[in-house]
């Protein structure tokens, strides 16, 4: 656990080196045992069998001499016998009592084994050790003319566990070395994939220490899934570089905006304090006004906090839009007496995927700023299209207008198409970012199109 534990604290580049060293040595280590083995097996294999041939080699030799040779003869001749094995190897005849009577190259000491007769007719074939060397052992029945007995073939290993040595000592360092080189290549591999990580570290501490001042940039440009994630990084950061503007820009905006009304409840307070206990006209004028500018600030806080909220979307919410769009109309006829809508519906009456009071906020907004934005009789003309996929609301006014280059601007907060110009209904310049928010909450698109002096027409597409 405890290694587990400070394996887990290592750093990404660490813990690659290691594994991947691991992983080399592991897989070095089995192929290695499995080469191993099998030519140790392959190897071993071929020594019996060099053995067994020689002692056949000697069988075949006796079977031939039987006849016209002695044993007393091949006591005083072991020339071509000797020629028959190799050097390393040791050949003794025994009587069937166990008492040697035949030697041919004196390199190795009798090997103590008991046998029996069957096992010696078919050839016994045994690993010994002899003076502490392992050697291989074969005994079989011969007979020499009137001599039976049986041979025993004493063919010694030095050579083949000298190879085998040899081997594992090569394979040990051969598997040293590549574990080092290995080592090596893989911290230099993780030096080169980790920089763009070390990288993006980096950026993530200056951000969070020096914010946006500094800009960001790679080096790294493969295509690949760390090149991805730089990709995604840098998007999230231009997000919140922009987001972080907006908010700052919306922090000052608002200042802005709430201190206007405050410096004029604040100066009509001071005027009441100075003249308006004695003088009725000035007491009521202050307060009607300082009553209008709390009305506005409180209005403002609301809509700044709908802003704020972005709460999640209803799934299942459906909006009847002939009643959200009656109910509006007649909120707006009540507040701003002089402004005609009109309401025209075609197709077949379908629900649309957004909540009442959604709908409701978004052409309120739309069609009040209509009203403010007009120096003329206020028309307001709404047509909703029922479509198969869709649903389109047009609402069209005779204001103003807006200038093509500020279209783009008008949902920004506290954004006026003309400051110099006067509009009525004390608006907080936060209207139509709460539609566009609300907008993007439910899927709708906004298309706005207009004209100066003429007026703008304002297209949703609710999508079914």
């Amino acid at each position: 656990m405890k290694f587990i534990k400070y394996f887990m604290n290592l750093s990404l580049k660490k813990k690659w080196t290691l594994l991947t060293a691991l992983v080399l040595f592991i897989s070095y280590a089995a192929i290695c045992t499995v080469i191993y083995f099998a030519l140790h097996t392959w190897l071993y294999n071929n020594e019996q069998t060099n053995a067994i041939r020689t002692v056949d080699d000697l069988s075949t030799f006796f079977d031939t001499q039987s006849n016209s040779m002695s044993l007393r003869e091949l006591q005083n001749n072991t020339g071509l016998m000797k020629s028959i094995i190799n050097q390393n190897q040791t050949v003794r005849i025994f009587n069937m009592d166990g008492y040697e009577v035949l030697r041919i190259n004196d390199q190795s000491p009798a090997a103590k084994v008991q046998l029996t007769l069957e096992e010696l007719l078919n050839t016994a074939v045994s690993n010994e050790t002899v003076n502490g060397e392992s050697v291989i052992v074969v005994s079989r029945v011969v007979q020499i003319g009137v001599f039976h007995g049986y041979m025993q073939l004493v063919h010694p290993l030095a050579t083949f566990n000298s190879m085998m040595k040899y081997m594992l000592t090569v394979m040990l360092i051969a598997g040293i070395g590549a574990i080092f080189i290995a080592g090596l290549i893989s911290s230099y591999l993780s030096n080169l994939l980790m920089r763009p990580l070390e990288d993006l570290r980096d950026s993530m501490i200056t951000v969070k220490e020096k914010g946006f001042d500094e800009p960001i940039q790679f080096n790294y440009k493969a295509d690949d899934e760390i090149g991805d994630l730089l990709k995604i990084y840098l998007s999230m950061m231009e997000e919140l570089q922009q987001s972080f503007d907006k908010q700052q820009q919306f922090v000052s905006d608002a200042s802005h905006e709430l201190r206007t009304p405050i410096q004029a409840i604040e100066g009509h307070l001071s005027l009441i304090k100075r003249w308006g206990k004695e003088d009725p006209d000035v007491l009521e004028e202050s307060l009607t006004t300082s009553i209008l500018e709390v009305q506005r600030m409180k209005k403002m806080i609301e809509e700044l906090l709908d802003l704020a909220r972005r709460g999640k979307r209803d799934e299942y919410a459906l909006a009847n839009v002939e009643r959200v769009l009656s109910s509006v109309k007649t909120e707006l006829q009540v507040i701003h007496e002089g402004a005609e809508i009109l309401i025209q519906s075609i197709g077949e009456e379908k629900p649309a995927p957004i909540t009442d009071n959604a709908l409701a906020q978004i052409v309120r907004n739309v069609m009040e700023n209509g009203i403010r934005y007009n120096v003329k009789k206020p028309l307001i003309e709404v047509k909703v299209h029922y479509l198969s996929e869709n649903i389109f609301i047009t609402i069209k006014d005779n204001g103003i207008g807006i200038e093509q280059e500020n279209i783009h601007r008008i949902f920004d907060r506290f954004y006026r198409v003309d400051d110099s110009r006067e509009y009525t209904g004390g608006g907080t310049g936060l209207g139509l970012s709460i539609t566009k928010m609300l907008a993007e909450k439910y899927n709708i698109e906004i298309e706005v199109s207009s004209k100066i002096e003429v007026g703008t027409i304002f297209t949703l597409r609710i999508p079914l």
